[in-house]
């Protein structure tokens, strides 16, 4: 089953590169001032009408963004090994479950690959715990699935918890800045519109495997609060680590 197997270790590296290439490749909001400038005039050349000015963002939320790319990318990859490792164990006991362990599979991959894109594309360093979160993610997918299904289960429920609330708080500190350029008579970047859709759009399907996850007796589990109090705090922690370092 090519789903569950883990992802390429030259997909790891290509990730752990910096980018040789970093001018062409920044996006508007991250570009330098000089590079956001020439864009602009660029894209009004020869246009009718004055162009509404574009917001600029600080150096604290430039670093805001590049921290929720690096956390985002290192969240999705412990995600992908974490069913990896669910997977067999589970879909072994319970066949019925393999459509739905596939489905929520493929939806971290596809995460992933989004977030591998914009780390490159920002020229964002990944995170330098990639080899202890690997581990680490692999280990609590095996275990939890070894628990039973219901502990898989509860596993779901507390990564996407956290997570979740997580993608949520990037959301709101987006719109944030979309207001302030409203009432400043500007507006954001094209791209960062983009990203807030894409965020809105993963944390959906992330709260939609904990309802997955609930629907399929996650809170059935076998010690439950210990077991989700353990993996949130775990997961909280493994965000504040990855936002520096």
């Amino acid at each position: 089953m090519e789903f569950i197997h883990t992802l390429p270790r030259c997909l790891l590296a290509q990730c752990r590169r910096p980018s040789t290439t970093l001018s062409p490749v920044y996006l508007d909001f991250l570009a330098p001032t000089a590079v956001r400038a020439q864009r602009r005039y660029a894209s009004t050349a020869g246009t009718s009408g004055p162009a509404k000015p574009r917001y600029t963002l600080s150096k604290k939320q430039r670093e805001f963004l590049e921290s929720a790319l690096r956390v985002n990318q290192a969240g999705e990859l412990a995600a992908t090994l974490i069913y990896t490792a669910q997977t067999p164990q589970v879909v072994r006991s319970h066949p019925h479950l393999r459509p739905l362990m596939k489905h929520m599979y493929d939806q971290e991959a596809g995460h992933l690959k989004i977030f591998n894109q914009l780390v490159a594309k920002h020229a964002v360093r990944p995170t330098a715990m990639y080899p202890i979160w690997e581990v680490a993610a692999s280990f609590l997918g095996w275990s939890t699935a070894a628990l039973g299904r219901e502990a898989a289960m509860a596993c779901t429920e507390a990564v996407e918890t956290e997570i979740g609330s997580h993608y949520n708080d990037q959301v709101r500190e987006i719109l944030s800045w979309e207001a302030d350029a409203e009432r400043r008579g500007e507006e954001l970047d094209d791209e960062l519109k983009e990203m807030l859709s894409t965020f809105r759009r993963i944390r959906d399907e992330e709260l939609e495997h904990l309802d997955h996850a609930v629907a399929n007796d996650s809170k059935e589990a076998k010690p439950y609060d210990p077991l989700v109090d353990v993996i949130r705090l775990g997961c909280r922690t493994a965000i504040k680590i990855s936002e520096r370092v």
